[in-house]
């Protein structure tokens, strides 16, 4: 009889669904979304409802392999299989010798957002590279900027819950595509809408989500803080604010008060591009619309000021006193509320063990420089994992240039052969998240799931708790942490002082499959953080004023500096388009790039283009483009479509390997870092198009 397993979906969305599996006869024949679960509530993204497609890809990498022809060689016999133990060997044996000839810190992890999974994501793998006293990895390509600056005015991550947004009477989705990359939130919304509710999309790019709002609003790349500036200045000297909630729960209004007259609608208007008229209007329905609630998304922090963005915005509910409301606040990311017991998964104090202090730092964003620039000690090995670093690093030109160094020691641990195996020496082969189990949190709700194996691993893959628990062995570790199972880690991560996880434990979590987390007042209960302030922060209030942002160089209370690389910035003369690196609708990041019935669901290798940006550079729709600055050059083929407003283009993220050229969007991206949070600044981006002319 066929068996129905409970996973949960580990890739890097909000969502978290929570998945059924059919199994029969040791094969998944069905995926669908699990009914019982209050956000998945019964149906998958188009991509994960195609998940069946990529475990049981033909192109599935199911055996360890090795090397034989140059990194970056296209030839079809660049790798020859072996076994476990040889590859287990080779690694250890090369590792050590790196450790030993330069220092364990020349060896360098790589990993990000490929699960999201507790314990695949980041448990053992730390422990291991901990323990060798490798160098750590600062891990912020995606979203650090926009936390950092949530953090620095509520003091935590948490947002309104998605279950509350049918009560909203007014949603700005603000940088968020919702209707593409966060899916289930938007029955929710729909039903709002319903009951009479505005949506407000605020993008610079006319996404699946702002052709179905009732108002959109086009803004300029990188000046969302000027907008929500514009929005205060309008708020507070309308007195359209809340006093009572401004004055028991936010401290700083005063010098709020005083920066907001700087940003006046008219001024705004010339950095956003969005009319005084409209600033005004969004300003006065935001502030006298309850609930009112935003779903910012992580678009605004890729921009070179995006900290500050994120923290502007933030600083609304506060002193609109949204957040009293159920269907009120602001939503960016939920994950603070977990609170799991991350040292005890990832033993940061085994550094201490290897070096007697902590690691060396290496930024994310940074690789190509990492790879290319003498340090002491000199990156000479990379374990790259739970990313694909050649196809989503900025910079790409230097990260290849990097990866090709035959005195780089690289090894990837994949599923797929992907831009990042081409320059592999040993290539290791992933599980899926049906071949292994885990344990799931979310960044968009607050259930806590476990994820069930359902189906015994393809070939020989193994998990990255596997990989990392034998490697340990080989390398002599003989501390218990490495020999935990799965189900040890899980009981270590639930093991927490967070009130909110009190009686969630892995054997509920076995049975119920997920869990709401224990708020007060009961599960029944809307979950209102801060309705009577309690914000995470010194004096329990919002921080409109934070003078810990001066040690950053940063105005402590919040400010609009154009992007270096802007139209308003000095190299907008050479190049005068400011470029969208987008992610793609259907893919997510650079996974599902490859596999055949999402890639029908995209259009990849356009430029999008408004007519008046072509028109005068002679371009018609579909004519054959040259994209280029300073980093490099990508040709594409325009599409002029009226998604982007004059001045703007936009091109979205695919792998490398899949275009004409070997290259993506990245060529043009830059390693320059955010205010906050050391994140990547992926849309502070200057280019110039002109018709692409082959080389005669």
């Amino acid at each position: 009889m066929p068996e129905v397993v409970h996973a949960a979906c580990p890739h890097d969305c909000p969502d978290a669904c929570g998945v059924l599996i059919t199994v029969e006869d040791g094969r998944a024949t069905k995926i669908q979304g699990d009914p019982s679960h209050p956000v998945t509530r019964g149906f998958l993204c188009a991509k994960v409802a195609k998940y069946l497609d990529r475990v049981y890809s033909p192109n599935r990498v199911l055996h360890p392999m090795r090397r034989t022809a140059p990194k970056g060689s296209k030839s079809p016999d660049q790798w020859q299989p072996i076994t476990w133990d040889a590859a287990l060997d080779e690694i250890t044996t090369r590792l050590k010798s790196i450790a030993h000839d330069f220092g364990s810190e020349a060896i360098l992890p790589y990993s990000y957002g490929g699960t999201l999974g507790a314990l695949n994501g980041g448990s053992m793998d730390r422990r291991f590279f901990h323990r060798l006293g490798a160098s750590q990895l600062e891990r912020t390509i995606c979203s650090a900027a926009g936390e950092a600056g949530l953090k620095s005015v509520l003091g935590v991550k948490l947002g309104t819950d998605p279950e509350q947004f049918p009560h909203s009477r007014y949603i700005i989705a603000w940088a968020s595509n919702i209707h593409a990359n966060n899916v289930h939130l938007w029955p929710f919304i729909e039903q709002a809408r319903r009951n009479g509710a505005k949506l407000v999309v605020i993008d610079p790019y006319r996404t699946r989500t702002a052709k179905c709002a009732d108002w959109y609003l086009p803004i300029n790349p990188g000046t969302d803080a000027a907008l929500a500036l514009g929005m205060m200045h309008v708020i507070i000297n309308e007195n359209l604010y809340d006093a009572d909630y401004v004055k028991n729960h936010t401290s700083g209004f005063e010098q709020l008060q005083a920066k907001v007259q700087e940003y006046s609608p008219e001024k705004v208007a010339n950095w956003t591009g969005i009319a005084a008229a409209d600033i005004i209007k969004l300003a006065r329905e935001y502030a006298t619309t309850r609930p009112a609630v935003i779903r910012l998304n992580y678009g605004v922090q890729r921009a070179e000021n995006g900290g500050m963005a994120t923290r502007a915005i933030t600083m609304l509910p506060c002193i609109t006193g949204a957040w009293q409301h159920v269907g009120g606040g602001l939503q960016l990311s939920t994950s603070g509320a977990f609170g799991l017991n991350k040292e005890a998964l990832e033993r940061p104090d085994l550094m201490n063990q290897a070096l007697g202090r902590p690691a060396r730092v290496v930024n994310m964003v940074e690789l190509g420089n990492a790879l290319n620039t003498l340090q002491d000690p000199p990156v000479k090995a990379l374990f790259v994992y739970n990313s694909n670093p050649a196809a989503v690093c900025p910079n790409h030109n230097d990260v290849i240039r990097g990866l090709k160094r035959s005195d780089l020691f690289t090894v990837v641990h994949e599923q797929f052969f992907t831009d990042t195996t081409d320059y592999a020496d040993i290539l290791l082969p992933a599980t899926t998240f049906f071949e292994h189990k885990d344990l799931q949190g979310a960044y968009g709700h607050y259930y806590l799931q476990t994820s069930t194996q359902a189906i015994s691993p393809l070939g020989e893959c193994r998990s990255n708790v596997d990989v990392f628990r034998a490697l340990a062995e080989r390398m002599g570790f003989t501390e218990p942490c490495f020999t935990e199972s799965d189900d040890e880690m899980i009981d270590s991560a639930l093991d927490s002082p967070n009130p909110w996880l009190k009686t969630i434990t892995r054997q509920r979590l076995d049975s119920e499959k997920h869990i709401r987390l224990n708020f007060e007042g009961g599960s029944d209960a809307p979950f209102l953080p801060f309705a009577n302030g309690d914000f995470a922060t010194p004096d329990g209030k919002a921080q409109l004023y934070n003078s810990s942002l001066i040690s950053h160089g940063l105005d402590p209370v919040a400010e609009f500096k154009p992007p270096a690389e802007s139209r308003h910035g000095s190299q907008a003369k050479s190049f005068p388009l400011e470029l969208l690196a987008r992610k793609a609708d259907n893919f997510l990041n650079s996974s599902f790039c490859n596999v055949p019935s999402v890639q029908q669901m995209e259009e990849i290798g356009w430029l999008e283009m408004s007519a008046a940006d072509a028109h005068a550079r002679g371009i018609t729709d579909g004519d054959s483009v040259r994209v280029f600055n300073r980093r490099g050059d990508l040709e594409l083929k325009a599409h002029v479509n009226g998604a982007v407003q004059p001045g703007v283009v936009g091109a979205k993220l695919n792998w490398a390997k899949l275009n004409c050229q070997n290259r993506n969007v990245n060529v043009l991206t830059s390693e320059k870092l955010t205010d906050l949070g050391n994140s990547a600044t992926f849309y502070s981006v200057l280019v110039e198009v002109e018709l692409f002319r082959p080389a005669s």
